[in-house]
């Protein structure tokens, strides 16, 4: 799988298990909840700062959301 599917995919299964709406997680890492939505369907290239920003908000590292999963 592409890596910016894996991070979409874990981002927003991290996200809906603590429970945030997009905006809620925009929020708090400093960013757009657009940019967010976008990112979670893979549609947006990320750079690491944004990247490290979304996942320290789910309070996980970066390796966390960038390892593959499969459930």
């Amino acid at each position: 799988m592409e890596i910016n599917r894996v991070f979409a995919n874990n981002i927003r299964r991290l996200r809906r298990c603590r429970g945030l709406s997009q905006e809620a997680l925009a929020d708090t890492a400093g960013l757009h909840r657009t940019y967010v939505g976008a990112v979670e369907r893979g549609e947006r290239n990320i750079t690491l700062l944004n990247a490290n920003r979304i996942a320290e908000a789910l309070g996980v590292s970066l390796s966390d959301c960038l390892k593959e999963t499969h459930d």
